[in-house]
């Protein structure tokens, strides 16, 4: 993804981080990160956010992302635990 547009790759991880479950206890984070990210957008349509700004927004973007989706259980195991009736 070295070719993307930075500000077209946080539009996108907003959206996903907008997406979380309310029961992810990653939820909370990433609305408060998510926050960050449109406030770091607007600034960056008038030219007055730093690169360095929308590369941290993005890392921690995909930390909170891969945590949330460690969250989710596997549906092998939950088929093995619950089976059909």
């Amino acid at each position: 993804m070295s070719n993307a547009d930075p500000l077209e790759l946080l539009r996108l991880l907003a959206a996903r981080l907008e997406r979380l479950s309310a029961d992810s206890r990653w939820a909370r984070r990433a609305s408060g990160l998510r926050g960050s990210i449109v406030k770091a957008l607007e600034e960056a349509g008038s030219g007055d956010v730093a690169l360095e700004r929308i590369t941290l927004l993005t890392n921690r973007s995909f930390e909170i992302l891969r945590a949330a989706a460690r969250e989710i259980p596997d549906i092998e195991s939950l088929l093995k635990k619950y089976p059909r009736i």
